[in-house]
C-alpha cells in the first residue's frame, strides 16, 4: 500500500495563506480531495495523511470533515495550541475521532530559536503521549538544536520530522544540517518524512543529483524503517509536478530490498501513524 504521508487542503485565503509568495502564485488556488484522487489515481497512490497548513482549531476540525467524507484519507494531522493551560481538555475532546493521528505547530515560522523548550509548549508536548498522539516537527535547520532536546526529553512520545528539516538545498548548506540530523536519528522515537525536498531547491533547475546526498544522509541516519514518502502536494507543484516529486523518492530508493521499499513508501506511515 502507498500511503502518502504529508500533504495539504486549503480553500484558498489571500490573507490566510500570505505564506504562498508570487514565487508560488502556481498554488493561490483552492485544492480538495476531488483535485488530489484523481492525482492519486494517474500516480498509484492509495491514501494520504492530511496535515494542517493554518493555525487553528478550525483547519483541524476541516481536515476531520474532509476525511470522514474520503476513505482516503487515512489520517489526519491537526492544530491546538500545545501551549494552552486547559490543553489535556482539548486533547481529550480531539481523541473522539480515530482518524485525527497527532499534532503539528509552525515552528519554523517562530522567531525563537528555542520556542519547542519554552515551558508551556514542553507541558503541551507531555501531554500528547496520554492519548497516543504523535508530532510533527516542522522547523529550519537553525532550530535543530531545539528539536534534538525536545526529543531526548520526550523519549516516548513518537515525532517525525516534516522535510528533512529544509535544509538549504538551494544554498549547498549541507554540514551543520547534517551532523544534527545524524545525532537526532540515534533517537529511536524519531522518523524522518522525505518531503518537501525540490523546494528547498531551486524550483526550476533543481536535479535529483542535486538532492540525492540529503536523501543518503537521511537514509544513513534513519535507516530504512524510519523514513516515510511525502509529497507535500499541493506545495511541490511550485516545483514540478507530483509525478517527478515521487519519481525522486522511488528512484533513490530503487536501490534498497522491495521490502524496504514498501515501508518507505507506505508500511512505515502506516505504523508511526497507526493508520
Amino acid at each position: 500500500m502507498v500511503v502518502d504521508s504529508h500533504q495539504h487542503f486549503w480553500i484558498y485565503e489571500a490573507e490566510k495563506h500570505a505564506w504562498i509568495d508570487d514565487n508560488m502564485k502556481v498554488i493561490r488556488k483552492n485544492f480538495l480531495p476531488e483535485d488530489l484522487k484523481l492525482v492519486y489515481q494517474q500516480n498509484d497512490v492509495d491514501g494520504c495523511v492530511a496535515v494542517q497548513a493554518d493555525q487553528t482549531l478550525a483547519e483541524t476540525d476541516f481536515l476531520l470533515d474532509l476525511a470522514k467524507k474520503n476513505d482516503f484519507i487515512k489520517g489526519i494531522v491537526g492544530w491546538v495550541d500545545l501551549r494552552a493551560s486547559d490543553i489535556d481538555t482539548v486533547l481529550k475532546h480531539y481523541s473522539q475521532f480515530p482518524k485525527l493521528k497527532g499534532f503539528r505547530h509552525v515552528v519554523q515560522g517562530e522567531a525563537d530559536h528555542n520556542f519547542m523548550l519554552r515551558p508551556n509548549f514542553l507541558n503541551g508536548i507531555a501531554a500528547l503521549e496520554k492519548y497516543n498522539f504523535t508530532y510533527d516537527i516542522l522547523i529550519f535547520p537553525h532550530q535543530l538544536g531545539a528539536a534534538l532536546e525536545l526529543v531526548r526529553r520526550f523519549p516516548n512520545q513518537k515525532f517525525v520530522i516534516d522535510h528533512i528539516a529544509k535544509p538549504y538545498i538551494k544554498d549547498g548548506f549541507y554540514d551543520g544540517w547534517a551532523a544534527l540530523m545524524k545525532t537526532i536519528g540515534q533517537y529511536p522515537n524519531v522518523y524522518c518524512k522525505l518531503s518537501g525536498m525540490t523546494t528547498e531547491a531551486d524550483y526550476n533547475t533543481w536535479t535529483p543529483e542535486q538532492i540525492e546526498p540529503y536523501m543518503q544522509l537521511v537514509l544513513d541516519a534513519f535507516g530504512t524503517d524510519r523514513i516515510l514518502f511525502g509529497s507535500d502536494w499541493p506545495v511541490c507543484l511550485v516545483a514540478g509536478n507530483y509525478t517527478k516529486t515521487k519519481e525522486l523518492v522511488t528512484q533513490f530508493i530503487a536501490k534498497l530490498s522491495s521490502e524496504e521499499q514498501a515501508a518507505i513508501m507506505g508500511g512505515n506511515a502506516i505504523k508511526f501513524y497507526n493508520l
